[in-house]
């Protein structure tokens, strides 16, 4: 085999349970998913390749649960201890499971699933979107402030809507192919870093009040305790205005002009 299919020899000979483990291992070393000590949940994690690297990457401080609905053999690989978790994502008890391995933190969720292909192309891609909506779900119930994600999803109509979703809930976003993809396929990897978890999100319009200024000379309003720094605002202005940016621990707005 030569080209991209390398990855699968490289596999068998490394001892990874699959030629998708290079792909968690480019998306780590591009964008830092998962750094040492982290808790790491892993969606539709059979056979256990993308296991086998999380616990490679998380060490022995850290923690990695895999959920499938299949049954995935002992992972004895890396330093993190795996545990895995047979059942349905989506389904509360499943949850439970996860915070319970987790000992209620998580910081990192990955998913590499794929839905059963049809051959027909626009509806592979709606079935992928889903699942990948289904992975974004339970990264927003399961990850904390600063929290990371990645998930694949195929190319097609509704990817441009699925990003900007993910948009929203992360400081740092990006799309990319990792190397370790055939060349065939049209799968891409929706990254997501830095969980936010204040009470506003970009494109959001509220009334505040400005109770003070800060040194770059910004107004100062809190919501639900979250900073709001307001272009141009003065202490004892109450205003309406529009979300522009989010950290995950203070934002920006600018004043609507009524």
């Amino acid at each position: 085999m030569a080209g991209k299919d390398d990855y699968y020899n490289r596999a068998k000979q490394q001892g990874y349970r699959a030629r998708s483990a290079y792909k968690l291992k480019q998306l780590d070393r591009e964008f830092d998913l998962i750094e040492r000590g982290d808790t790491v949940v892993d969606l539709g994690a059979a056979p256990g390749g993308w296991l086998q690297v999380a616990a490679e990457e998380a060490g022995g401080g850290g923690r990695v649960i895999g959920v499938d609905l299949q049954r995935i053999d002992d992972v004895e690989r890396g330093d993190a201890p795996v545990e895995t978790i047979r059942g349905d994502m989506t389904e509360d008890d499943t949850k439970a499971a996860i915070r319970e391995a987790a000992g209620g933190r998580v910081d990192v969720v990955v998913s590499d699933m794929a839905p059963n292909m049809t051959g027909e192309y626009n509806l592979d891609h709606a079935r992928s979107v889903h699942l990948a909506r289904q992975a974004l779900e339970t990264a927003e119930d399961l990850l904390g402030e600063g929290g990371s994600f990645a998930v694949k999803v195929f190319q097609g109509q509704d990817l441009a809507d699925f990003e900007a979703d993910v948009e929203r809930e992360f400081a740092f976003t990006r799309t990319t192919s990792p190397d370790a993809s055939r060349e065939s396929s049209s799968e891409v990897y929706v990254v997501g870093k830095n969980k936010l978890t204040g009470p506003v999100r970009v494109g959001d319009e509220l009334t505040v009040e400005v109770t003070d200024v800060g040194e770059e000379g910004d107004g100062i309003a809190k919501v639900e305790g979250f900073t709001l720094f307001v272009d141009g605002a003065e202490a004892g202005d109450e205003l309406r205005v529009e979300v522009t940016d989010v950290k995950p621990r203070f934002g920006f707005a600018e004043p609507i002009e009524e």
